[in-house]
């Protein structure tokens, strides 16, 4: 299972926009993909449209081993190849077991262990916070997706993202790659890109090199009608939305080629 992190330092920089447009075009290609909501916020549990009963368990559960892996794993309505362990509000509360677990880098990444030979990709929604969640999001991926919004802002939030992956890496607490990184919200007026996009996207390439810098989500509100009706770009015909995508999962192909190879 290749495991991939969705993360980004910032609120609004489309990381469950990306995790879910992937996670569903991943299964529509034949790939049995589980996402991961790590995020409190629990965005992609909702847009998933997965209603918890109180009693229900969810990815705090899961890292607490307090349920069996499968009873953490919830089937996508109309999808049999996507799957999804949920998150709720009480997932902050995981915190400090993270933090005093003593393996909390590691946590996760060991919890889906033994689910691993039932998915070939695993999707991650990390938290936009430095958090001990964050940490065992990072630790637990083969390879990192950053989603950068076309402003200051998200390129403020791609160089603490980098910091803190390369802090991690030092320490030995991730083997994690970047394998792209995704501006979002791109904006155009016509066929020019604004002065603030154009300049965010330099400062990106600067960053991480221009092999890394994935084709842009445009600002469009397209996106948001896809993950409202629970469809994606092609089906309500505008296919070239999704190019940004198509891109990532040959990415993820090769990977998970190289991946099989390996073992």
């Amino acid at each position: 299972m290749l495991t991939i992190a969705i993360a980004s330092l910032s609120g609004g920089q489309g990381k469950t926009t990306a995790s879910l447009m992937l996670g569903r075009l991943l299964s529509r290609q034949g790939y049995p993909t589980l996402l991961v909501d790590a995020d409190p916020q629990h965005n992609l549990t909702t847009y998933m449209d997965l209603e918890l009963q109180a009693n229900q368990p969810t990815l705090l559960e899961f890292l607490k081993k307090s349920v069996s892996a499968e009873d953490s794993i919830y089937p996508a309505e109309g999808n049999e190849n996507l799957f999804l362990i949920p998150a709720d509000d009480q997932l902050d509360t995981v915190q400090d077991y993270l933090s005093n677990s003593g393996v909390g880098a590691t946590l996760l990444k060991r919890r889906l262990e033994p689910v691993a030979d039932a998915f070939k990709v695993c999707i991650i929604d990390a938290p936009p916070q430095r958090s001990q969640i964050c940490l065992t999001v990072l630790g637990a991926a083969d390879t990192l997706i950053i989603p950068a919004e076309a402003s200051v802002k998200g390129y403020g939030s791609l160089v603490r993202t980098l910091d803190l992956l390369r802090n991690l890496q030092d320490v030995g607490a991730t083997e994690a790659q970047v394998m792209g990184v995704l501006p979002f919200r791109d904006r155009w007026i016509g066929n020019s890109q604004t002065q603030e996009s154009r300049a965010a996207v330099t400062g990106m390439c600067e960053e991480v090199g221009e092999e890394l810098i994935l084709p842009s989500i445009r600002e469009s509100e397209r996106y948001k009608q896809a993950i409202n009706r629970r469809s994606t770009l092609s089906d309500m015909g505008y296919t070239e939305l999704e190019y940004p995508f198509e891109v990532l999962i040959d990415k993820i192909s090769k990977l998970s080629k190289k991946q099989k190879a390996k073992s």
